[in-house]
Parts: C-alpha cells; structure tokens; sequence
C-alpha cells in the first residue's frame, strides 16, 4: 500500500499589494492599497489590491473605474522586480525546512511543498507546521499567507483556493473523504483547479454542475466530449491525483513553442497594430537566437477592443527552420495581412513560434542565398551581444521609433509589466 502524503500548497495573499504594504509599513488587512499604473489611464487595470478591498466587496482584478467613488485608497506603480526579490526570499525560506526536491514553485506567489518526510523529524502535525511557516513569512517578510493541506497535490489546491478561504485560522485540509463529504455539492464548478468556463459551459449541456453530477456521468460521453482530458477531470471529481511533485520536475514537454503576447495601451488602428507586430516579430526572432533555438511556424492571435468581434488567428509555415528576423517578420506580417480585421480596433496581439528545436538543426531551400544568411546572422547576433552587455536598448530597429510602437518602453518590463518606478505612490 502506498505511503499516505501530506502536501502544502501556500499562497502569499494578494502578493503584490502586500509587498507595497510590506514597503511602507502598512497593514494590508487595515490599508486600502492597489498596485495599478496610472500611465494607463482611469481603465488601467489593477494588478492587486489589499485584503481590506476585497473585503469591501471589490474584485481583485478590477479596473480602476470600477472601484466606488466613495473608496479612498492609494495606488502603488507595479515593481516587478521588487516583487521577484520577495519571492525569491520567501522560496530560501522554505529551503531552510525542506529539500529543493520537494518543493514545487507553481506561480511568483504560491507554491506547492511535499512535507510527508518532514512533519515527524520537526515533532509537528501539518496544521502546526503548515501554520509554521505561515508566521515565519509574516514575521520575516511581513507578507500574510494561506495554506491549503492535502493527501495528494490536487486537494492541496482545492484546500488553499476554496476551504482555507472560509477557515478563520486560513489554513484548509482535505482527503479524498472529506473532499467527498463537503466539496461534491459545491458550485460554481469553476472554483475547482482546472476547470475553466468553457468547459463548465460543456458540463452544462448535460445537467452537471458541480463535482457529484461528473462522477455519475457515463465514462464513454465524458471521452466523447472532453476526449484525453475526461481522465484528469473524473480524477479530480473524485478527489483523485497521482501525480508527484518528481513526476513534475522530470517531465520533458514533447512538443516546444515560444510566444509572446501583449495588451496595448489602448485601441489601436489596423497599421497600428501592424507595427507592434512588426516589433514582436523582430524581438521575437532575437529571443530564439538568445536562446539557440530555431523555428518553422509562427501563428499570430488579434483580440479586438471590447470583444467587438471575435478574435482572429492565422499560422504561417515556413518553408525553412530559422531564427533569422528576415524570415520571421515577413511571415508574421502575412499572416497578419490574410487574418486580420482592418476596420475594428485592436487591444490585444500575441505570437508564437512553434516546433521549435535545436539551432543545429537549422534548414534553408535550394533559393536561399547563404551568403545573406551568413551576413543576417552575424549581424543578429552581434546586436544581441550589444544588447545583453549595454541594455535591450542599446540597438533598436527604425520601427521602435514609430509612434505606435510600445517594444522600446516595454523592453524595462519584467513579465509584462513595469519593473520598478522611482517615483511614490498616489492617494485618490
């Protein structure tokens, strides 16, 4: 019979927000504070806000727009990189207690922690020593936390995203049992980890609601509609979860892409949005070369503002594999041309470079004129020497400096947004 586990899955509380708190030697349970940049304009939206917000009844990942006139708060610029620093020094906390092996990094902020070894040797059950942790992070790093505990990762999760939250101690457990006893009627279904709208949406069809109504449907309908994916999802009706935390550090993906995506900082024309693309493209190929890696297909994704319309995709397959800027660009702009709606306003573009694969693979047809390769290449790479060594700035390409272009400011972003901001946080 396998060993019982006991995992953690511990979540810094509106990380960013805190961390702003945490700076000024502010109470985020007492303070109203969001992390939102005002560069954006009164539709910009807020990366996080303190506890004591939500507890007014405002969403965390609302617009600045929708917070009630009759709420006094202060904004604090998003710092990345501020952000980055916290996690890093709430991660080598962890490694004072337990071995990088059976720790799992899930996002900047949570993270999951197999502590089945661990809870005899330091003469705590995993309530205590769940709670443990939480009051050293708060003590050191005055950032507050929530912990959910369960017998395998997945009722981990579902601790921390749906029971901790209802725990006055924020600290929520779960077995396979009491998942059944107290979870199988919950709803929305979309709470649970992993089940997303779309597929609500399709469980609906078929009366289900929520966890119960999934373990009594018929196995064979639920291959037919959610084919590969129905095991994870009977698994997970039924509190199930075999996989470990080494199954996850030795995991190698099949299949390898690079993509990249923004929102733009407001609506933008079709040539508009056909510069910035431009500019993805060409940063982009620059980051296949940073990372000696080479491709054959790019697919590009348009969202229009508001949802005006439905958003449009087109792939393109190249008829070398390369990392050259050239070969990219004028692939991208195509499928740019062929797919995309020039008469409604854009907000939103992404791309993506797939079956990616070695540099030593790298293959041209019987019309390429090797020696302009040769050329490209050493000038690609010669401009990514410059950039690495003197800043992403350092040499930029005529179409950063067109109006509408947003790679230049977005070359000091971390994740997508601003890296750190010199200037003091505002008061509305």
């Amino acid at each position: 019979m396998a060993k019982q586990r006991t995992y953690f899955c511990i979540d810094m509380k509106t990380f960013y927000a805190s961390v702003e708190c945490a700076e000024r030697g502010y109470n985020p349970f007492e303070t109203n504070l969001v992390v939102a940049d005002l560069t954006r304009g009164k539709n910009a939206l807020c990366l996080a806000i303190t506890p004591k917000m939500k507890a007014q009844g405002i969403k965390n990942r609302c617009r600045l727009s929708e917070i009630p006139n009759s709420v006094k708060y202060e904004v604090a610029p998003p710092r990345m990189a501020l952000y980055i620093d916290y996690a890093a020094d709430i991660y080598s906390l962890y490694l004072d207690y337990f071995d990088p092996q059976d720790i799992h990094v899930y996002s900047i902020d949570e993270a999951f922690i197999d502590a089945t070894d661990y809870l005899a040797p330091n003469k705590m059950d995993a309530v205590t020593f769940a709670k443990f942790l939480m009051n050293e992070i708060a003590n050191r790093y005055h950032i507050p936390s929530t912990a959910g505990i369960g017998t395998n990762l997945y009722l981990a999760k579902i601790a921390l995203d749906i029971t901790a939250k209802h725990a006055r101690d924020h600290i929520g457990f779960l077995d396979e049992e009491t998942y059944r006893k107290t979870l199988w009627d919950h709803r929305p279904i979309t709470d649970f980890w992993m089940v997303a709208g779309g597929t609500a949406r399709r469980l609906e069809r078929y009366g289900v609601y929520d966890m119960r109504g999934v373990t009594q449907l018929d196995t064979g309908l639920m291959y037919k509609v959610f084919g590969k994916n129905a095991e994870l999802l009977i698994d997970h009706a039924w509190g199930r979860e075999p996989c470990l935390i080494s199954d996850i550090k030795n995991y190698k993906s099949k299949s390898k892409s690079v993509s990249f995506s923004q929102i733009l900082p407001r609506d933008y024309t079709f040539d508009e949005a056909r510069t910035v693309i431009h500019e993805m493209a060409l940063n982009g190929a620059a980051e296949l070369m940073k990372r000696k890696v080479i491709t054959s297909k790019v697919g590009i994704f348009v969202g229009y503002t508001h949802d005006e319309i439905a958003p449009t995709k087109g792939s393109v397959k190249l008829d070398v594999t390369t990392a050259l800027a050239s070969f990219i660009v004028e692939a991208t702009l195509n499928a740019y041309d062929k797919t995309t709606n020039r008469y409604t306003k854009i907000r939103r573009l992404g791309i993506a470079f797939e079956d990616v694969c070695d540099e030593g693979c790298e293959g041209y047809n019987l019309f390429t004129n090797f020696d302009a390769v040769e050329r490209e290449r050493t000038v690609q790479q010669t401009v990514l020497d410059i950039r690495q060594r003197y800043g992403k700035n350092a040499v930029l390409n005529g179409v950063n400096y067109m109006p509408e272009g947003t790679q230049r400011e977005r070359n000091g972003f971390i994740g997508g947004h601003r890296a750190g901001y010199d200037d003091k946080s505002r008061t509305r």
